[in-house]
């Protein structure tokens, strides 16, 4: 069994972007109940705490900064169509991306094997002067760099299976080999980036694995993606720290998008990630809440990926055929790495 870590707090919900907007508050809701009943087995709660000017100068300009502090205190703050602040969002801005810094530590220091993060607003589509797609600050970037800066670590591997591509990573490492950034989505699908031949730029080429989906794509091609993409790019890298955006909106009942994964589809991922983590990186992971809009899927799946992280078994990699896209990914990677 795994000493699991996990950060939730009541003021995630002090983010409210409007009525009728998916990514509410009932979100964090239903996740502290489930923490509450007992069905994830025992875990150590890691207090959240706000990231600081300096962490978040790691990925963000200043000027995106100042933006998001000033809807503190103020009713609504439009920064695109689909992202908006409510006089609570900074501070839960803050705390998101602190948290997943906080959670990090925990890891590094030992006091946890591995942790999940239930926090909002999410953050993988921020950019570094951009909030957009219902985030503000880049929780995982934000914890990749504060690995690499306070830690000394070399290399962080980030996997993101939200079903949107997270641009806002992306583009934080797109030129940078310390960090790889791996990711599975729908696509074409918001937010329009994330093709096959997206691999990274100078000397961050080969770090940037993108691993598309067409709509409709299930458990098997997920499974397949792993296996024959993701798993021996990243076993290559050899990373010392797993990070993952850990979006639930690829689940078939999420109202947002059309990929047919279900809550055990997340939990197969999750002992494949594990795996890779005990394999170089004494077992150090952090899953970060990302997307899920359908209430009881959010909460199936966070409880099949918590089961799978504090009891992992070995991967099952039998399942599922290559799709064209993910070999067009095998194709551009093979340059960079003995995956053939």
């Amino acid at each position: 069994m795994r000493r699991l870590g996990v950060v939730t707090d009541r003021r995630f919900r002090e983010h409210d972007p409007g009525p009728h907007h998916p990514e509410r508050p009932e979100r964090l809701v239903v996740l502290d109940e489930l923490f509450a009943s007992g069905d994830v087995g025992d875990f150590a709660e890691i207090a959240a705490r706000p990231a600081d000017a300096e962490a978040l100068e790691r990925v963000h300009r200043p000027s995106l900064i100042r933006a998001v502090a000033e809807s503190a205190g103020r009713s609504f703050t439009q920064y695109d169509a689909d992202t908006t602040a409510s006089a609570g969002s900074f501070e839960a801005a803050l705390l998101a991306a602190g948290s997943a810094i906080a959670l990090s530590d925990a890891v590094v220091e030992g006091s946890i094997d591995c942790g999940f993060a239930a926090v909002r607003p999410p953050g993988h589509h921020a950019e570094s002067d951009r909030a957009m797609g219902f985030c503000f600050f880049n929780n995982v970037a934000v914890a990749a760099q504060h690995l690499r800066s306070r830690h000394g670590l070399e290399r962080v591997l980030v996997v993101d299976w939200d079903v949107h591509h997270g641009n806002g990573t992306q583009h934080s490492f797109y030129d940078d080999p310390g960090v790889m950034y791996a990711s599975l989505h729908q696509y074409p699908f918001y937010p329009g980036s994330g093709g096959a031949d997206e691999i990274g730029r100078g000397q961050g080429a080969g770090y940037t694995v993108n691993c598309p989906m067409p709509a409709g794509a299930g458990h098997d091609e997920y499974i397949a993606a792993f296996r024959e993409v993701l798993l021996p790019v990243a076993r290559e890298f050899d990373p010392e720290f797993v990070l993952v955006s850990a979006g639930f909106d690829a689940h078939r009942d999420d109202p947002l998008a059309s990929i047919e994964l279900d809550a055990e589809s997340f939990a197969e991922m999750t002992h494949a990630l594990m795996g890779l983590a005990d394999e170089h990186c004494a077992g150090r992971m952090v899953l970060l809440l990302e997307g899920g809009y359908s209430l009881t899927a959010l909460r199936d799946s966070v409880r099949a990926t918590l089961g799978a992280l504090a009891s992992p078994r070995p991967f099952d990699a039998s399942e599922g055929e290559l799709l064209l896209a993910g070999r067009a990914a095998r194709a551009a990677l093979a340059h960079y790495w003995n995956i053939g």
